[in-house]
């Protein structure tokens, strides 16, 4: 098993890994690692993504990619509510590398509405919510019909994340 690493320069993205800051819900660096890694499957899929938002004048901002075990650990001890974060006993998408959280930029960096945060936990971060503006919702939308496009599959209680068909046939990753 392999990771491959995205960066700015080589896929035409912004990273912004939350949880390499306290700029996250639990207002704790989670993990010291900036970088972004997902498996070859997924990084597939994230380029053919990346192909259709830009052809509609869009970017992507990664948010999170995989994440060490120690860190769905961390995440587990300050949330342990299964609608949101993955009990590490069992392993999440992410930790198996074949997970991103993201979201849409425009031609000038700045993120577009989506309605809340990342790592809302509540009911106005899931898809079809009709707690967020229409313009909210189309950005939703568009971004859900890209990723879908590109071949993803969707967490429904988070707009951002986005995750390979079939994630638990990956095995999990236990280090970086």
């Amino acid at each position: 098993m392999s990771l491959v690493e995205i960066t700015e320069v080589t896929h035409n993205i912004i990273l912004d890994m939350r949880y390499a800051t306290e700029n996250n819900f639990t207002r704790q660096t989670i993990y010291d690692c900036s970088r972004c890694f997902l498996r070859p499957e997924a990084l597939t899929l994230l380029e053919k993504a990346i192909v259709l938002a830009d052809a509609q004048g869009y970017r992507f901002k990664v948010l999170d990619a995989h994440r060490p075990q120690y860190a769905q650990e961390r995440l587990w001890d300050v949330c342990p509510n299964p609608d949101y974060i993955a009990n590490p006993a069992s392993g999440s998408h992410h930790t198996r590398g074949v997970a991103v959280d993201l979201t849409l930029i425009d031609k000038d960096g700045q993120e577009l509405d989506m309605g809340t945060p990342f790592d809302s936990f509540d009911l106005s971060s899931h898809h079809g919510s009709q707690q967020i503006s229409p313009e909210a919702s189309r950005n939703r939308y568009m971004l859900l019909g890209i990723m879908m496009s590109a071949g993803w599959d969707f967490y429904v209680n988070e707009w951002w994340h986005y995750q390979l068909f079939k994630p638990r046939e990956f095995d999990l990753i236990k280090s970086r």
